[in-house]
């Protein structure tokens, strides 16, 4: 795969970043560089290789699923500027 100009000005764009002919170029160039590197990835074998989180072997560790602080929803609205009930009451924006 190649990135075009065309393509890193749109993605620019989208990004809402301002770039210039000469950057727009120079990224082209890195964009296209780093999309290489993931083509070589790509080729490499990896089957029979397990999935791994660690380079050592370890297991991760757990906590229990409980709830451990909760029952402060009059905290949690305690400064919103206006409330229901324990709900943040806001403007209706659609018709």
């Amino acid at each position: 795969m190649s990135v075009d100009l065309a393509t890193v000005k749109r993605v620019a764009r989208l990004s809402r970043i301002a770039v210039t002919d000469e950057e727009a170029g120079r990224m082209m160039g890195e964009l296209n560089g780093i999309l290489g590197f993931v083509e070589q990835l790509s080729e490499v074998n990896v089957s029979g290789v397990e999935p791994m989180t660690s380079v050592t072997p370890i297991t991760m560790r757990r906590r229990a699923d409980a709830v451990t602080d909760g029952d402060k929803a009059a905290a949690v609205v305690a400064n919103a500027p206006a409330t229901d009930q324990n709900f943040f009451l806001v403007p209706k924006v659609v018709e």
